[in-house]
């Protein structure tokens, strides 16, 4: 079988391996979601005990539902902070599983059940269902805490929250389970659109909610909600700072982040759990935008509160982690991610985080001490080998999960006090070869950048080239891990010199790498992708460039776009999947954190309009490029009639293009990775070149 049906039918050789890993605080149990093989998409719940390093089958799709084919498994789920209770849904319905002593039962909920989290005590669990936040008791007494017929919705995250903020939940247990800070979502003036699945004519549309660029946002609020009834509104200036960012309660009072709208300004508030006021703990400030650290703010066990930063003064450009205002980390490490707290050593316990040092493509796992002594900064790194890695941790248990370009899949091996434990079974496929990227550093600004030749290559013949392009803020593509290049090998195979450059823009690098764009994406980006590839070629002379085509999806589908509306001279043709066509239509917060509003920045947003640049005369016939234009039904943020918007205007000035519908259904058409699909891509290119 060939890669493109064989990465479809293994979810990208994902099926069967561990995900979703998480620790007891206590670091006797390992949680995590594996399927049975390679071609079994219904993921089950595993526990790992720590002190045999044993695995056990906590809860499997096939057994506790009787029609397993129509479920695609167990997506998420929580636990307690010992990790002695699992809440997880289940095709809408609520499970509760003991981690200690074993068994599953089924709760009975009034609707279908989304996020279900256990109290702190592991005593009873609170879920959402149509837009309403209800506990149950272990008796199976089941209240509804806050809900409204108005269309409000409680405890749910707000669009822009999970799209853009990476806040993908509403609400948060207080530490003594008596109580729940929820968040009331009001979308009620955002603009409603309705999406039809041709595949099945008779399920009633999809219905979105959309915040339009310079439109309005929901209207988000937060409450304590007292499990006897009691309510409490927490207070700060909603109007200067809608952004609810971040919510962090795990001891103390919560703390909450809060952003302006043009997210140049924030503010980490202490919220009162008594009377609902907040203090502010610190405010975050930058003329672009601010960046916060995944990971925090949260409070140290000491009572100081960690809160992650940029140093951009003395010459320093770095993501930092500070405490009560004192660095914790030094200026070489690029902070990503603070993963959580590590005992042990009988004082103040260390931070675990997920950082870069010198090395964007890398990624390690550092132990950093939350007390500087007479010796300064003390951090320690844990992954020795080069590679991409990510961590779980515990009490003194840390699980690594380490991805490489020498070994297929992501492994994870159980570490208590030091000390390897156990591995984490893979029941994934290999893809049927390692792909074999060259990464290196180009230009005087040291891009990101890697490129992948045919298996089979021979030195001295010339290739054309395929510019395999994301380029998007927040997104990284030159990464020292298999996976990254598995379906771009494919393409190298096919007889391209496939290229791939990280932008400013992208993170790994500095700050300043990453804000560089501040207003100025299209020129900053395609500046980069453009220098990069002449360098490239510049170092591998086997690169032809009288033969280039880009190819993105997404933003890099925009991006895409761009390079051949603008380029044309050196871009050849183009596949521009699911593009962005015009940025007054994408999201409030990402659009405006980049471009600002469109009232005060009309010539910004039309410097960067895909459908505008399609509109300008074509003055040199031969500049009129063959672009494939390819729209995922399932994409949420760019819209069909969109797409179509753009389609005429190429055809408005005769430029080539053809425009390739997918399915609604599922989301491996919308983002490129289906064998039928990568074929007919390969075949445009194959004939545009």
């Amino acid at each position: 079988m060939d890669f493109p049906e064989l990465a479809a039918q293994t979810r990208r050789f994902t099926s069967g391996a561990p995900r979703a890993v998480t620790a007891a605080g206590d670091g006797a149990r390992v949680l995590f979601l594996r399927s049975t093989g390679p071609r079994d998409p219904a993921d089950a719940l595993w526990r790992l005990d720590v002190v045999t390093a044993t695995e056990h089958l906590v809860a499997a799709p096939g057994v506790l539902l009787d029609d397993a084919a129509t479920v695609e498994g167990i997506a998420g789920y929580a636990t307690d902070p010992a990790a002695r209770v699992a809440a997880f849904a289940l095709a809408g319905r609520l499970f509760r599983a003991d981690l200690v002593d074993g068994g599953v039962v089924e709760v009975p909920a009034p609707g279908p059940v989304a996020d279900p989290r256990p109290d702190p005590t592991g005593t009873r669990i609170a879920y959402v269902t149509d837009g309403t936040l209800r506990v149950v008791g272990p008796d199976g007494d089941d209240t509804l805490l806050a809900g409204e017929d108005n269309g409000t919705r409680w405890g749910v995250a707000e669009q822009v929250a999970a799209a853009d903020f990476g806040r993908d939940r509403g609400y948060w247990w207080a530490p003594d389970g008596r109580s729940i800070l929820a968040a009331r979502v009001d979308d009620s003036r955002l603009a409603r659109w309705h999406r039809h699945d041709p595949a099945h004519p008779d399920e009633p549309p999809r219905t979105y909610v959309h915040p339009q660029a310079g439109g309005p946002n929901a209207q988000v609020s937060l409450h304590l909600l007292d499990l006897d009834g009691g309510w409490v509104d927490v207070h700060w200036d909603r109007e200067t700072y809608p952004y609810l960012v971040s919510v962090h309660w795990v001891e103390g009072g919560p703390l909450i982040t809060v952003l302006r709208r043009l997210q140049q300004h924030g503010l980490v508030l202490a919220v009162d759990p008594r009377t609902g006021e907040t203090q502010v703990h610190a405010e975050l400030a930058d003329p672009r935008w601010v960046e916060p650290v995944a990971g925090t703010p949260v409070h140290l066990p000491d009572g100081r509160v960690l809160v992650g930063g940029e140093l951009a003064h003395d010459g320093y450009d770095a993501r930092c982690l500070f405490a009560d205002g004192t660095l914790l980390t030094p200026p070489s490490l690029y902070v990503r991610r603070v993963v959580g707290r590590l005992s042990g050593g009988g004082g103040a316990p260390d931070l675990l985080v997920e950082a870069s040092d010198g090395e964007p493509s890398q990624q390690h796992l550092f132990r950093v001490r939350t007390t500087v002594g007479a010796g300064g900064i003390e951090i320690r790194r844990l992954t020795p080998e080069p590679g991409w890695h990510v961590g779980a941790v515990g009490g003194t248990t840390v699980v690594v999960g380490a991805g490489s370009l020498d070994r297929a899949g992501t492994r994870w091996t159980v570490w208590h006090d030091d000390v390897e434990v156990t591995e984490i079974r893979s029941l994934a496929a290999s893809a049927p070869y390692a792909p074999r990227p060259v990464l290196e550093r180009v230009t005087d600004r040291r891009l990101p950048a890697a490129v992948l030749y045919p298996r089979s290559h021979v030195a001295g013949r010339r290739l054309p080239v395929l510019v395999d392009v994301n380029g998007a803020p927040g997104r990284q593509e030159v990464r020292a891990e298999r996976s990254a290049w598995l379906e771009r090998q494919w393409w190298a195979d096919a007889g391209f010199a496939v290229v791939t450059v990280d932008n400013r823009g992208t993170p790994g690098v500095a700050p300043s790498f990453e804000k560089a764009v501040h207003r100025r994406l299209a020129d900053v980006m395609l500046t980069d992708q453009v220098e990069g590839l002449t360098t490239l070629a510049g170092k591998h002379p086997d690169l032809d460039l009288a033969r280039v085509a880009i190819r993105g999806f997404s933003f890099g589908g925009w991006l895409a776009g761009l390079a051949l509306l603008r380029r044309p001279d050196l871009f050849r043709c183009g596949i521009a999947g699911t593009p962005v066509t015009d940025w007054t239509l994408h999201d409030t917060a990402y659009s405006e954190r980049y471009l600002g509003l469109p009232a005060d920045a009309t010539e910004v947003y039309a410097h960067h309009s895909l459908v505008e640049l399609a509109q300008e005369p074509v003055v040199v016939p031969d500049d009129a490029r063959p672009l494939l234009l390819i729209h995922g039904l399932a994409d949420r943020h760019v819209v069909p009639a969109h797409t179509l918007r753009l389609s005429a205007a190429l055809l408005s000035t005769g430029r080539p293009h053809s425009v390739l519908p997918l399915p609604a259904t599922g989301s491996a058409a919308a983002d490129g990775t289906t064998g039928r699909l990568l074929r007919l891509e390969l075949d445009f290119v194959r004939r545009s070149l």
